[in-house]
């Protein structure tokens, strides 16, 4: 019984292989013999294959401006084994090189990695459509070279490099992680939101097989096109940028290192974000790019440095509303808590003085306004030691926490292709530094004021000033607001998260009052606007190789804000030198869309500004490079 079963089995398996066998035998008759199209396909010199290329998605400001556009470009083409006897005297000429040029281009073809004389190589990229149209009259005489269209980036308001970000060549291991989909020669976004949003910009390459007659010109699609398949346009980005505001905030920023950071506050919106010094993305766009980019990557002002998310800082004074806030919420202290201050803080043995001379703090309000040191040291002091708690580091480790709630130590998640999460240093750092439970407040008492340890980013600091100007919430700070496929004109709103501050809610009137103090009568009077409840905070953050660096950080209007804003200008003195009046016009122009008559003086001055003698150079190469054509 049981070998009647398994000879069973045995026919029925012998019974499927040999109908699969069949029917691969019929198949490849059918393919060789019967359907003739595939033998046609097989002739290289009658059919060519080429790529169908996607339009680029384009993108636009949140007022609909558009802010990056494509350009038609062509590479030249050349299959070797059909280059033969033409006329390369001539073919230079169109080209506008020499023949030393051909014959280098000819062997690098050769010597490359995958190299076959029977399929095309690129022997010329990125020819502009006029380059083109001369060459291509004169095609029919280099049997085997053809043009293939492609396309660049075109930037009209030249300004925002750093967030929108440039394309260039895919390298070995974008190919090797494509899995194939991407071949030498492609071009792919490779910084700003052109990389994060590779996927929705760069659309889906089609193909096309057309028949070619003996000079490799186009006769016209092969079998109908039936073979073809339809290359899918990028989707269309739209940004949170105001355009506008960018271009004003580069031009204040002109010939100064800093950043800018402006967010609205009510949905984490950048409206504009600067790295300064920057450049024109124009000059990586087509042929130019690979000599401009070395440029700018030996330029010692570093102009593809992304400052406002990888660049660090001590924040200064501009931290002491975070002392303010935890010391309140943990109950060490109240709104109306007085520290004397005659210019001197001595503890444990350490004199400590004041930036000014000022009336004592009283409260809150009055401590901020005047910038107080005594009174956010012994502010900090009482939080660190803080009975509640059985040790030093327990305390610590709770003020830590609170820190990381603003969006402080940690990254902020910007869409944006890197980004640092600054220093909020450790319970662990602090044990390694001076022995486990072997160090106290005296210790670390520079954090009081925003010094020592701490290093924040400037979109850090916009964004924890949008999160007090919110009076205790921020949204993830990001670029990109909606995406919309160009074909169906379906949106995609893109969602970002919540985030609330570990701070009781009632805390953060009294210390948004003294912010908007320090502008109408304090430290940052320098960044008054008349009918603006402009609320912030100066810094000036130490610099050991060199001048302080200029920094301010506030939100406009004071109580519904639309602005948080960020401004950091190395080795520009005090805060209210450079950074507080540049903030004020950036405010003033989004607000208003203008600038008050009486205020065009500072904006002259501002955009006259000159500190590149601070940074060793006397001029700054990046500017003063050129478009070709130009």
């Amino acid at each position: 019984m049981s070998k009647d079963i398994f000879k069973n089995r045995y026919n029925i398996v012998q019974a499927i292989i040999v109908t699969f066998a069949v029917i691969f035998v019929l198949r490849l008759f059918y393919l060789q013999v019967i359907d003739r199209k595939y033998v046609s396909l097989a002739r290289n010199n009658a059919v060519k294959e080429l790529d169908v290329y996607p339009t680029r998605g384009y993108v636009y400001d949140r007022n609909g401006e558009l802010i990056v556009y494509n350009e038609a470009i062509y590479d030249l083409l050349v299959i070797p084994r059909q280059a033969k006897g033409i006329d390369t005297v001539k073919l230079c000429e169109l080209l506008g090189i020499g023949k030393d040029d051909y014959i280098a281009r000819m062997a690098t073809m050769h010597s490359a990695k995958g190299f076959s004389s029977y399929k095309p190589n690129v022997f010329m990229k990125q020819l502009s459509l006029k380059d083109y149209s001369r060459l291509q009259e004169y095609l029919y005489l280099f049997p085997g070279f053809y043009g293939q269209v492609r396309t660049i980036r075109k930037y009209p308001h030249r300004c925002g490099a750093t967030i929108l970000g440039d394309i260039g060549e895919v390298d070995d291991r974008q190919i090797e992680e494509s899995k194939g989909y991407y071949k030498p020669g492609d071009y792919v976004g490779k910084s700003g939101i052109e990389k994060v949003y590779e996927h929705e910009l760069g659309g889906k390459r089609g193909k096309k097989f057309v028949f070619v007659d003996v000079h490799n010109r186009e006769m016209g699609s092969f079998n109908n096109g039936y073979f073809d398949t339809i290359a899918r346009s990028g989707d269309n980005v739209i940004t949170t940028l105001n355009i506008k505001l960018q271009e004003y905030a580069e031009k204040l920023m002109a010939n100064k290192k800093g950043s800018i950071v402006a967010i609205e506050p009510g949905t984490g919106e950048i409206l504009a974000l600067v790295s300064s010094p920057g450049y024109d993305p124009n000059l990586l766009c087509g042929a130019v790019r690979g000599e401009n980019f070395k440029s700018l990557l030996t330029d010692s002002l570093l102009p593809l440095y992304s400052r406002p998310t990888l660049a660090t800082y001590p924040p200064g004074s501009a931290f002491k509303p975070v002392v303010a806030l935890i010391s309140l919420h943990e109950k060490v202290q109240g709104i109306n808590y007085t520290v004397p201050c005659n210019g001197m803080y001595i503890f444990a043995g350490l004199s400590l003085h004041c930036s000014h001379h000022h009336p004592s703090a009283t409260n809150i309000q009055y401590a901020l306004e005047q910038s107080c040191n005594p009174y956010f040291w012994q502010t900090f002091r009482n939080a660190i030691e803080n009975r509640a708690f059985g040790s030093t580091g327990e305390s610590y480790g709770k003020w830590v926490e609170l820190c990381h709630s603003f969006g402080l130590g940690i990254r902020t998640g910007v869409d944006l292709p890197s980004e640092v999460s600054g220093n909020i240093p450790t319970v662990h750092y602090f044990n390694k530094l001076y022995g486990e439970n072997r160090w106290h407040s005296a210790n670390i008492i520079s954090l009081g004021i925003g010094q020592g340890e701490i290093l924040v980013t400037p979109i850090q600091l916009a964004n924890l000033y949008a999160c007090i100007g919110n009076q205790g919430y921020y949204i993830t700070p990001h670029i990109v607001k909606r995406i919309t496929d160009p074909e169906t004109n379906k949106d995609l709103t893109r969602h970002y998260e919540k985030h609330t501050a570990l701070i009781d809610a009632e805390h953060f009137p009294p210390v948004v009052e003294g912010l908007f103090d320090v502008v109408e009568a304090g430290t940052a009077r320098a960044a008054h606007v008349n009918g603006i409840t402009l609320c912030g905070k100066t810094g000036t953050a130490q610099n050991p190789h060199g001048d302080n660096h200029s920094m301010f950080a506030g939100f406009a209007p004071k109580d519904t804000p639309k602005i948080s804003i960020a401004v950091i200008v190395e080795n520009g003195g005090f805060g209210a030198d450079y950074a507080a009046p540049i903030a004020s016009l950036l405010v003033e122009k989004y607000l208003n869309d203008t600038i008050q008559t009486s205020r065009l003086p500072l904006e002259k001055r501002m955009m006259e500004g000159n500190l590149l003698s601070k940074y060793g150079v006397k001029t700054n190469k990046t500017l003063k490079m050129n478009l070709e054509g130009e």
